[in-house]
């Protein structure tokens, strides 16, 4: 049984996943062992598919010399921070469900801080890394080879964990401060937990917007294009009919888990940073998992979509790729 713990009763509203608070004493005591159950059954779930889902990814890409592009240079980017996301930010979260992190704020909690934040900003940044690639691919394609390359791929990459690091840094050092001299730091705290969430978030999010409405408005405009030439048969025309709704598709999906996924999160960040307005521990821890899943849900936006990608996953999970040399293999 977990050690007890004192809380004021201005805290009793904020009780921890696994925990219950005695209504007379204020004593943190962990409820009906069914219920912490249940979360891990639910949390290791979603740990085993985020890592299996970006380990094929991973696997395929550093495997195959078909997948050896540039594009998925950022992919597997992406990969490692979903990957990391799943063996290091969810085991450790699932450990603070069920911790007094809440009301003592020890150096495992500042670890699992620090990770949440590297990682989830890290496979953010590779989101919209890889949404610049899709736009002068689309909108640019005779520059595209000299705009993306592998130079260009490396810094982009570079930049997104360097940019990961110095914000969990960031949030870090604010917190430290405000421990230390509480209300004479108060705006370099402030400064912290608002260009962290911009850098982390909101930029990244309005770059993903604009360059993909981009995206969107040019396909339709070059689809329209072809089905006007008189020259096309009613094959060509219904394969471009059909070529520009799998992409429509696949922008509306692609913005959609990720809008679906960050936004609550980075909202209730906003209004308690601003308005001052509490948010119940569990509100907030349960819109903190529903963000992290969008790591989950990344390999099969990125990866199931392409044929390519489902017929290696099918050579990996099949275990033919350990029975000869199929690196060389044409993916359809």
């Amino acid at each position: 049984m977990s050690p007890e713990v004192n809380v004021s009763s201005s805290n009793a509203d904020d009780t921890p996943l696994c925990y219950a608070i005695h209504k007379v004493s204020y004593i943190l005591k962990t409820p009906p062992l069914t219920i912490c159950v249940l979360l891990h059954i639910l949390f290791g779930s979603l740990s085993v598919v985020t890592v299996c889902g970006n380990l094929l990814v991973i696997i395929s890409i550093t495997y195959f010399k078909q997948l050896h592009t540039v594009t998925n240079s950022l992919v597997l980017s992406l990969a490692v921070a979903d990957l990391l996301v799943g063996v290091l930010v969810f085991p450790l979260s699932m450990m603070f469900n069920v911790s007094s992190c809440l009301y003592h704020d020890s150096l495992f909690c500042k670890i699992r801080t620090s990770f949440d934040v590297t990682l989830s900003t890290a496979s953010i940044l590779n989101l919209c890394c890889i949404s610049i690639d899709r736009y002068y691919a689309v909108c640019q394609p005779l520059k595209y080879r000299t705009k993306i390359n592998v130079h260009v791929v490396v810094v982009m990459i570079f930049g997104t964990w360097t940019v990961s690091v110095v914000v969990a840094v960031g949030f870090l050092v604010a917190g430290l401060k405000q421990e230390r001299c509480e209300d004479t730091c108060i705006i370099s705290v402030l400064l912290a937990d608002i260009l962290g969430p911009v850098f982390s978030f909101y930029l990244p999010m309005i770059v993903m917007l604009c360059i993909y409405l981009k995206i969107f408005l040019v396909a339709q405009k070059q689809a329209r294009s072809i089905q006007n030439t008189t020259c096309q048969s009613l094959k060509s025309r219904a394969t471009v009919s059909k070529m520009e709704r799998k992409a429509t598709k696949t922008l509306a999906t692609v913005m959609g888990v990720f809008l679906m996924c960050w936004t609550p999160f980075f909202l209730c960040f906003a209004f308690q940073l601003l308005g001052h307005l509490p948010v119940p521990f569990a509100v907030y821890e349960t819109l903190n998992w529903l963000a992290l899943s969008n790591s989950t849900l990344n390999p099969f936006i990125y990866a199931f979509f392409y044929s390519w990608f489902r017929a290696a996953f099918k050579m990996i999970i099949s275990g033919k790729i350990f029975r000869g040399d199929f690196s060389n293999t044409k993916l359809l």
